[in-house]
C-alpha cells in the first residue's frame, strides 16, 4: 500500500558565529548570496501555494 505524505516540515537553524569568521571583503558577497537564497525560497513557497489552490 503506498504512503502519501501530505505535509513536510523542514526546520533549520542558522549559526551566526560562522559569519564573524569570514573576511571583511566577503560580507557583500555573503549578503547577496543570502538575498538570493531568500528570494528563491519565497518563489518556491509561492509556487507551492499557487499549485495547492489549483487543486
Amino acid at each position: 500500500m503506498p504512503v502519501e505524505i501530505k505535509e513536510l516540515i523542514i526546520r533549520a537553524v542558522a549559526d551566526k558565529s560562522r559569519e564573524s569568521d569570514a573576511p571583511a571583503g566577503d560580507s557583500a558577497a555573503a549578503s547577496s548570496d543570502h538575498d538570493a537564497i531568500v528570494e528563491q525560497c519565497v518563489k518556491q513557497v509561492l509556487e507551492i501555494l499557487r499549485k495547492s489552490r489549483e487543486r
